[in-house]
């Protein structure tokens, strides 16, 4: 499948930036099952740095705005090729050892709740595929999705206790819960083409669990269903904080407000 992304991000700040700094996780890996055809960004009201691939093999831009910018726009846009491989992605690969994606986060720390979780599962625990999938719905039955109950510093912990969350939240809970199972884990930060729908207010996210003899295997909680062509990899990590979007810093900029528009299209043989 061809999918036609554009993604637009803007910042207004309420006062002039003295000094800022942002890194990018705005392209698309070039991965099993995904081919990245052609992919443009551009900057209104930041200049271009550097560009590398950092530890987790996410390519990131660093750009820093203009002294006495108000107005940041980031534009995104471009053609990726897809494949239906049921999830998953293969081989480990990196610069970051297997063992380090059981260690727990500050975002997908287990508490209380996560524990009795873990321990409520039912069926072969030899299975991991199977234990995988059941704790995928267990998550998915215990927290209900809902828009504007946590952010991005909200832990799983705390999502988990609320009850609520999007799919950020299920995937670092899905992760957390993981880790407590001796199961390397991942976050995975992209696009995913809804049917009958076009535009869309945020990018999505789902996780990723390490299974002998199959490798990375692509698990979206929210959804319920293993990422198939529908579903562009950006970025990945140990939880939101290494595949965000954009992170940074600025100096003397107020407050902020944010805007995000998104549009992913299947790009049809008669519109290339």
């Amino acid at each position: 499948m061809r999918l036609s992304i554009r993604h637009v991000t803007r910042y207004e700040f309420s006062d002039p930036v003295h000094y800022g700094l942002q890194r990018l996780r705005l392209t698309p890996k070039p991965t099993h099952g995904q081919h990245l055809l052609d992919w443009r960004m551009e900057f209104d009201g930041a200049s271009f740095e550097v560009e590398y691939d950092d530890q987790h093999h996410n390519h990131t831009t660093l750009i820093s705005l203009a002294p006495g910018t108000q107005v940041l726009t980031v534009t995104c846009s471009g053609l990726v090729e897809t494949s239906d491989n049921a999830g998953i992605i293969g081989h480990h690969a990196g610069h970051v050892p297997l063992w380090l994606f059981q260690r727990p986060t500050r975002l997908t720390r287990p508490g209380p709740r996560m524990r009795a979780m873990v321990a409520g599962l039912e069926g072969d625990r030899g299975d991991r595929l199977e234990v995988l999938h059941a704790l995928s719905q267990a998550v998915r039955d215990t927290v209900c999705y809902e828009l504007g109950v946590t952010d991005a510093e909200t832990t799983a912990e705390a999502a988990l206790e609320a009850g609520q969350g999007v799919c950020q939240d299920h995937a670092q809970i899905f992760i957390g819960a993981g880790r407590l199972l001796d199961i390397p884990m991942r976050y995975v930060s992209g696009y995913l083409k809804i049917e009958g729908r076009i535009e869309q207010e945020a990018g999505h996210a789902w996780a990723e669990a390490h299974v002998e003899g199959l490798g990375w295997v692509g698990f979206d909680v929210s959804n319920g269903i293993s990422p198939d062509e529908r579903y562009v990899r950006v970025a990945s990590g140990f939880d939101y904080a290494d595949a965000a979007p954009i992170s940074g810093l600025s100096l003397g900029q107020g407050h902020s407000e944010l805007q995000v528009r998104l549009a992913v299209e299947q790009q049809h043989q008669a519109d290339q």
